[in-house]
């Protein structure tokens, strides 16, 4: 299904923005409601994870809405952009009431790009989140080496001068109509390994010596390549979005369902040396749906956007990307 239809025109009630710093290696995407919040969940694939107001998405947890969540590079530095969502959410009255004005509640998770790719001095901004939001629309949403996918890079298990870049897919499936289930998917794919295409070709990953990406899972595990990599340094962050209502239970439901997908196309994913990061969004009100259909719907979804990441990546500094041609 085409990704770049308008997602708004299957309730999605999401727009994305994204702020670049081409020059630097680095930029941020935000996922932002179109003129209302959001209820969101999330699921932890990773054990090397940077994150803001994640506790906040458990279903145990008081508040039931998110004004916006973001993607963004710099690793833990990349936090401090929030600031820019939270003054255009504020200055539209958007937020969590409280007295005397509003707390806009956003979410975020970081990935590692300030290495090999870009300047290590630079990081996403405030003023680069407000201008994403700003600029957030809900069609035609660009790909590939944009925003939190600026300095995305696969395939660092044979280390850098092997690698090839990554980026920003969106993917879309499910079933149209009325009383429909779809799911939108967007993802930074940072990864260590490998990506897989839909019918298992390794399409970027670790080159070998004649420049072929190769099987990262076979080399670790045959104790080819036990280096390369380190914790921290490897991100793959998705926000899938449903056009149904949903609690924060089946949100939480929906995300870590939708984890099959990374398990599928990346090789190895969720691992002790990732920050990998599944968030879940939904409208706050409106029509109800079968539980099952929509975390199926999120794993095709995401499958196509993880491909879709890696195919409109350019690369840059060496680093070849599948868009180059």
């Amino acid at each position: 299904m085409n990704p770049n239809a308008q997602l708004d025109s299957y309730g999605f009630g999401i727009a994305v923005g994204h702020a670049t710093d081409a020059a630097g290696g680095t930029g941020l995407t935000v996922v932002r409601g179109v003129d209302a919040p959001l209820r969101a969940s999330a699921h932890v694939l990773g054990r090397a994870t940077g994150s803001r107001e994640l506790a906040l998405l458990d279903p145990s947890a008081h508040v039931d809405r998110v004004d916006a969540i973001m993607l963004t590079g710099g690793s833990a530095y990349g936090l401090d952009a929030a600031a820019g969502v939270m003054r255009w959410m504020e200055e539209r009255g958007r937020g969590y009431p409280v007295p005397g004005g509003v707390v806009p509640i956003v979410a975020a998770a970081v990935l590692f790009d300030l290495a090999p790719l870009g300047r290590f001095d630079a990081r996403p901004t405030p003023e680069m989140a407000y201008r994403a939001c700003d600029d957030a629309k809900t069609d035609r949403i660009e790909e590939g080496s944009v925003g939190a996918g600026t300095g995305c890079t696969v395939g660092k298990a044979a280390g850098a001068a092997r690698a090839m870049k990554g980026g920003i897919g969106v993917g879309v499936a499910g079933i149209g109509g009325p009383n429909g289930v779809m799911a939108a998917a967007l993802v930074a794919v940072n990864a260590f390994g490998h990506v897989r295409d839909t019918d298992g070709t390794i399409i970027a990953g670790p080159r070998n010596a004649n420049g072929v990406p190769s099987d990262t899972e076979r080399a670790i595990i045959t104790g080819v390549s036990s280096g390369g990599f380190e914790a921290g340094a490897n991100t793959t962050l998705a926000v899938v979005a449903l056009n149904i209502a949903l609690s924060k239970l089946e949100l939480q439901q929906v995300a870590r369902a939708a984890g099959a997908a990374c398990y599928r196309r990346i090789g190895p994913a969720g691992t002790s040396f990732d920050g990998d990061v599944i968030f879940a969004v939904s409208p706050m009100e409106g029509r109800q749906g079968r539980l099952l259909q929509a975390e199926v719907a999120a794993v095709s979804a995401l499958e196509e956007a993880i491909v879709r990441a890696v195919r409109q990546a350019r690369g840059r500094e060496g680093v070849p990307g599948l868009a180059d041609g």
